[in-house]
């Protein structure tokens, strides 16, 4: 099997596609891989780092205004499918798959006009851009949303899920909160708001702290590296009890999620697959700074069916957050309800189903 992956831009593009890469090597060692991204997107570091094949052609996204700079993403764009046709050509690979992001746009359509067989995978509620476009010209569509479904053609559809929750659901965590000062028969609340961090969030947290230290569940705040300064500074002269910690990052995320009684964060594609894969009750607080607000309708797919709490950015504030926090973690009997509905929703096997939607296409 030669598999040409392209996404890039943002993790929610990148990490899916890795994960895909895992499923294949695990099942075909002897498989080929080419991942074909931007020269200055993050899958220009990432993905060299995992020891995989990279190529980078240069492109750059449309403008939502009228531009200049649309011109230039034009003709970059036809730039980028050149390079890519030869690329496509030089490594003749079986099947090409997009993951999202403007990269993928030109190395599918390239691969397409080809006669290669291809894919793209949809990971959020609202299809993006890049996705629209190539929906008219690929074989097979992977999806993990059902409010995707309307957005593209029926005809070519298939529910995978992410294949990020297979790698979340299949962690054998040895991780013990022991190790950050707290018990392991205490429900602890994990609140996160990112790699980045997220000021609301943090603003949020830090308002609340002084609620969190009286509450018989534990806490632990992660505030994302670059803005770890300025909370503590904040919190300077804030009583932090026992039961709460505060963190600037935490490195091994997916052994420390199946120990976490619930979450708050933000409503990525990515970060839905991981807690709906380890059934994760949530509290999510969607990034209203998103294209088209998918956050918001990633999140409601959650709120649904149960397995999650919504809070809108505009109405969070501390009181609002240990509302939400202490009816969800003064509950045992929710909580429980809530696990359940998160772990029906997850896909604990979607980076094979991706694969199997992939070697289907195989000629």
């Amino acid at each position: 099997m030669r598999l040409m992956v392209s996404g890039g831009g943002t993790g929610g593009h990148i990490y899916p596609a890795l994960a895909l890469i895992k499923a294949l090597k695990k099942r075909d060692p002897e498989a080929e891989v080419l991942y074909v991204g931007s020269e200055r997107g993050l899958e220009s570091t990432i993905v060299p780092a995992k020891g995989i094949p990279f190529k980078a052609t240069r492109i750059q996204g449309f403008k939502r205004s009228l531009s200049l700079e649309n011109f230039k993403t034009v003709y970059l764009f036809l730039k980028s499918v050149h390079a890519a046709k030869k690329m496509v050509r030089e490594f003749k690979p079986d099947v090409v798959v997009g993951t999202g992001g403007y990269v993928s746009g030109a190395v599918v359509y390239a691969a397409s006009r080809l006669h290669v067989p291809t894919m793209i995978h949809e990971q959020n509620s609202v299809v993006g851009m890049t996705n629209k476009f190539l929906s008219r010209y690929v074989d097979k569509i992977a999806y993990v949303f059902d409010a995707a479904i309307d957005q593209l053609p029926a005809n070519k559809m298939v529910k995978t899920g992410n294949p990020r929750a297979q790698e979340a659901a299949e962690i054998v965590s040895h991780f013990t909160w022991d190790e950050y000062g707290l018990k392991d028969d205490v429900p602890t609340l994990l609140i996160f708001g990112g790699s980045q961090g997220a000021l609301k969030i943090n603003a949020a947290t830090v308002a609340a702290i002084p609620a969190f230290n009286d509450r018989k569940y534990q806490v632990v705040f992660v505030t994302g590296q670059k803005r770890y300064d300025g909370v503590m500074e904040q919190l300077k002269g804030t009583t932090i009890a026992e039961n709460v910690v505060v963190k600037p990052y935490i490195p091994n995320m997916p052994e420390v999620l199946p120990r976490v009684a619930a979450i708050v964060g933000r409503a990525g594609a990515t970060s839905l697959a991981e807690i709906t894969a380890d059934g994760i009750p949530s509290i999510l607080i969607p990034s209203p700074y998103v294209t088209a607000d998918h956050q918001t309708k990633n999140a409601q797919s959650l709120v649904t069916v149960g397995a999650a709490e919504l809070i809108k950015e505009a109405d969070l504030t501390g009181d609002t957050l240990v509302a939400k926090a202490d009816q969800l973690m003064n509950d045992d009997a929710l909580r429980h309800d809530m696990a359940d509905a998160s772990k029906h929703l997850g896909v604990p096997d979607a980076a094979d189903r991706v694969l199997d939607v992939v070697l289907s296409l195989k000629k």
